[in-house]
Formats: structure tokens, sequence, C-alpha cells
């Protein structure tokens, strides 16, 4: 047997939680194969619950070690960091609880404003810089650490009040909106959008046009009301820091 047999045969005893498959068949049985087992699985779990402190607390902890056995069984580590092995782990939630959209969108929140922790720098766009726009031909861009996604619960409530040490309950939303996360200097942070602003910042991350923009906030609120919607938003994610860069097309 070359190394890369072993090494896979090991792997498949290693995430096998049950009879071993055939592929760890070349693996010695003994109690030091027991060892290793729990050893890796206890340490993927860690990792889970490391990355998703609010979704363990919310779902309890049964239900929770249920969902990272099953995400064990069914996705090994795929990168060199365990820290990657959160990646994913929404497919799982979605598998074992379909009906359960608000389990979804918290865990995406975790996800999400861990990977805007570790993301790309980009500097705001500065004050001064914005008299020399010549915003008909404008292309924003947001910051690379900037993650979006629709929303149909109140997930962002959830996340604040678990944080705060609260008992909270899952709502649908009366028109679904969005979620967004980001960061500002060294900080995550999170924001629940309404509908506009939400089909805003989706216009902006796809195309970037701030001519775009306006014309989509015209269609939605009408002409008055959408020029000023668009500048008022605009003010807001520069004074968030949510604005990198500004290009002319």
């Amino acid at each position: 047997m070359n190394l890369a047999n072993l090494q896979g045969s090991f792997q498949a005893m290693l995430a096998a939680s049950g009879p071993l498959p055939m592929a760890a068949a070349h693996v010695p049985a003994g109690p030091g194969r027991a060892v290793y087992q729990n050893n890796y699985r206890a340490q993927l779990v860690g990792c889970l619950e490391e990355s998703y402190p609010y979704l363990r607390a919310f779902i309890g902890e049964p239900a929770f070690l249920h969902a990272a056995a099953a995400h064990i069984g069914r996705r090994p580590p795929h990168a060199w960091t365990l820290d990657a092995y959160a990646d994913g782990f929404h497919d799982t939630l979605q598998a074992l609880f379909p009906d359960n959209p608000d389990l979804h969108e918290l865990a995406w929140i975790e996800h999400a404003l861990g990977q805007a922790f570790v993301g790309l720098d980009a500097a705001p766009v500065a004050p001064e810089a914005l008299a020399a726009i010549d915003w008909d031909r404008a292309r924003l861009q947001l910051t690379p650490t900037a993650h979006l996604r629709a929303a149909t619960t109140n997930a962002a409530d959830l996340w604040f009040a678990l944080r705060d040490g609260g008992s909270p309950e899952s709502e649908m939303l009366p028109a679904a909106g969005g979620l967004l996360v980001w960061r500002r200097g060294f900080v995550s942070c999170l924001r629940a959008l309404d509908p506009v602003e939400y089909a805003a910042l989706a216009h902006l991350q796809r195309e970037g046009s701030f001519v775009g923009l306006c014309a989509l906030m015209v269609e939605r609120l009408g002409e008055e009301q959408g020029i000023a919607s668009a500048g008022a938003m605009l003010a807001d994610w520069l004074a968030s820091e949510l604005i990198t860069g500004v290009e002319n097309e």
C-alpha cells in the first residue's frame, strides 16, 4: 500500500460514525483507533462550538451536537486550518432543519461575522475625495468584508438578544428584507436591512453604478423620494465605512 492509500484509509476511519467503510479496511483494529476517532471528532465539534456560540445557545446543546455530528459525517475538513471548518455548516442545518429559516440565518450571521473579521483590509473613501467625483459615471465599491443575504426572519434581533444574554423568540418578518455584515476598523458589524436598502445594496454589490442605484430607487419609490433615499443611503454607507472605492466608468 502506498502512502496516499494509507492516508485515505486513515481519513475514512476518522470520519466513520458507525461500522468502518471499505475504504478504511487497512487501518488496524485496537484501542488506539478509538482514541484517534474520539479526538478527531471532539476537535471538530469544538471548532463548530467556537464558531457558532449563539446558535448553540439558541437551539440547545442536544440539537447542536446532533447537527455537529451530522456535519462531521458529511463533510471532512477541507483546508489547512480548522477555522475554515465552519464553512458550509449552514448547508447541514438546511438539510436537518429545512423548515427553520431562523437557524439558517442565525448561522449565516455568525459565520459572516467571523469571515468579515479576517477579511481583506480596505480604506474607506475619504470625505475630501467626494467633491471630485462625477456621480453620473460613478461606480461604487463595497468593502471586501461586506457580506449580504436575504432574510425572512428576525435573525438579527435574535443575534443581538443572544449577545446580550437574553432568551429571544424567532419571528417571520412581515416582508422579506436582508442582512448585512461588514468590518468597520477592527469590529465586525451586523445590520438588518429593510427591503429597499437590501435591494439597493444588492444592486451596488452586483453592478456598482450610482446612476443605476438612483434609477432603481426611483422605480420603487417615485422620483422625488427615490433620489432623496439614494442620497441618504449613500451618506449613511460612507459614514459606516462601507464604501471603499469610487471609480468613473
